[in-house]
């Protein structure tokens, strides 16, 4: 069938949606929600058998939906009306929930139902995990039943839990009265608002919206300074540590005007006063930090996991010096194979464009020069994995990954990916970035000659399309939790395999062979010529872009590799 996906941004789940359905065999275009009059020109041209509408913020015009067949995905099983269907469910605490895909009618919500699918909501994720995880594979499995059927399913019983229509959360459900609220209520407030629009708060007598807030254990208050519900009591890493009316909570990130920043990022000064609540690598797991390393199976056959949880999949030069740092620590371990486990939502998205931008403002500072020691602080990071020779190494995605994110799992031995894992293996987007990471050294290594042409693709791939093109070893699971299960197996055999050491002799003398015909250092440096004009050449493309991307311009028109239509 000829689709239009019509949606406010090109998000995880419409891009999700575009890899499945492409897939599946039909032909696929885009077109940003941007007026009326725009969307009537897009379904003219692309004269679609549907209109499909992942994400949008606004009603689909009439002059479309009456004389077009257009489905609209609900983040909420049939019955659930509004415009904050998640947001409700995470604050309610619901646990049965759905996704359903109905025809856009005059009213909202409100059409034919053409598919559904039941899911159920994990207790402590975040409105933005639910989103990523559990609404987008069963929004993926409910259209593609949708588009086969080609015509509404029939009538579907409302399920018990559902409240029919409620508008938009009011600020006051939300707003944290820190005398009175446990970390609980704390914690679920501030998930249901998780990423967008957080909740407001004041943070050392300054407005900000709370973002990745996690719970503090019994360990950390017992080493923390006494004070009151409300008080901020320590940091650690990017996080301050606030007390609630039963415990603390950590908050990672806040935002402050158009820029979401670690919290100590965004609060420097103040934070600095407070004192520090270290943590080691290798510690229980319930206790919070952004790094965690732990290891599995017997002597001789030693599994290390090193976890890296970084908020929205953003690596800072602060963040990646700590990666760097936790993987030359772990050089001493006496593990055959290294899991790098990124984040839960996302693997990695390389450079931090948030924290990049707020450099734009600093005194003595430039976003030229800030993003100058992102990318090399990312480029080190990449040069550990890829100069690991003595044990093997897997990049296991639980989430997706972008941009430099990509070549860091790529410079892994092997990588390991879910079925419902989209990657963005290119940097053209970002205002026409050429890229570091060592990708001109990866990239040929995994894609041969198939890779140039993903450089300039500038689409969104799935998992099962990227181990076609051996940018992805195996594709375990349809999604994080059964990765998790199979990748704990598959490490253990790997680690226990008896030709481990012809493995590792192999690896040692394809690195040095590599070397001698074009050290790293020479793939490094011609990478980072490009980058330097990127950065601070003539052309402005990359920083408009990035200011673009970190306000939340709105689009003024659909990007031509995704609006084929207009061709």
């Amino acid at each position: 069938m000829k689709l239009l996906l019509l949606a406010h941004a090109f998000n995880g789940l419409t891009q999700r949606l575009h890899v499945a359905l492409r897939e599946a065999g039909h032909e696929v275009c885009v077109e940003l929600d941007i007026a009326d009059a725009v969307t009537e020109e897009a379904v003219a041209l692309a004269d679609p058998d549907l209109v499909i509408a992942p994400f949008l913020k606004r009603r689909i015009p009439e002059s479309v939906w009456s004389v077009r067949p257009c489905l609209v995905v609900h983040p909420g099983p049939p019955g659930d009306r509004g415009p904050a269907a998640l947001d409700w469910a995470v604050l309610d605490g619901a646990a049965d929930w759905g996704v359903t895909v109905l025809q856009a009618t005059g009213d909202y919500d409100a059409g034919p139902v053409w598919a559904w699918r039941p899911l159920r909501l994990r207790p402590q994720a975040t409105k933005a995990s639910s989103y990523r995880h559990e609404i987008t594979r069963a929004a993926v499995d409910a259209v593609l039943e949708a588009v086969t059927r080609g015509r509404p399913g029939p009538p579907q019983a409302v399920p018990a839990s559902v409240r029919g229509w409620h508008g938009p959360v009011p600020v006051a459900a939300r707003t944290i009265d820190w005398a009175r609220d446990d970390s609980a209520t704390v914690l679920r407030k501030v998930r249901s608002a998780d990423g967008h629009p957080g909740v407001a708060d004041t943070l050392f007598g300054r407005a900000c919206r709370l973002h990745d807030v996690h719970p503090a254990t019994p360990a950390t208050l017992a080493r923390a300074p006494q004070g009151a519900p409300g008080e901020l009591l320590a940091r650690r890493g990017p996080a301050l540590l606030r007390r609630t009316l039963d415990g603390a909570v950590w908050i990672g990130h806040v935002r402050v005007g158009a820029l979401k920043l670690a919290a100590t990022r965004a609060f420097a000064a103040e934070a600095a006063a407070l004192p520090e609540l270290a943590v080691p690598l290798q510690r229980d797991a319930g206790e919070w930090d952004e790094l965690h390393y732990a290891e599995t199976g017997p002597d001789g056959a030693r599994v290390g996991w090193l976890r890296f949880e970084f908020h929205n999949g953003a690596m800072s030069t602060r963040q990646c010096e700590r990666l760097r740092d936790a993987l030359r620590s772990l050089r001493a371990r006496p593990v055959r194979l290294l899991v790098l486990a990124g984040g839960s939502d996302f693997f990695s998205n390389g450079i931090h464009l948030h924290d990049i931008e707020a450099c734009a403002e600093q005194p003595g500072d430039s976003a030229a020069d800030a993003s100058w020691r992102n990318i090399q602080a990312m480029n080190d990071v990449v040069h550990e994995l890829l100069t690991l020779d003595d044990r093997l190494s897997v990049a296991l995605l639980a989430g997706n990954a972008g941009a430099g994110g990509c070549f860091l799992a790529f410079a892994a031995d092997l990588v390991w990916a879910h079925e419902g894992v989209v990657l963005n293996p290119h940097y053209k987007n970002m205002g026409n970035l050429y890229g570091s990471e060592y990708w001109t050294y990866t990239l040929p290594r995994r894609a041969g000659a198939r890779g140039a042409g993903l450089m300039q693709r500038r689409l969104p791939i799935g998992a099962r399309e990227a181990a076609a093109l051996g940018l992805v070893d195996a594709v375990l699971g349809a999604d994080a939790a059964e990765l998790q299960e199979l990748a704990a197996q598959q490490a253990a055999a790997l680690a226990a395999a008896c030709d481990h050491a012809q493995r590792i002799a192999a690896k040692q003398l394809r690195r040095a062979e590599d070397e001698a015909r074009r050290p790293l250092a020479a793939y490094r440096d011609d990478e980072l010529q490009h980058m330097h004009r990127n950065f601070y050449g003539f052309d402005p493309s990359y920083h408009v872009a990035r200011h673009h991307f970190v306000t939340r311009k709105p689009h003024a028109w659909t990007p031509r590799h995704l609006a084929t239509h207009r061709k």
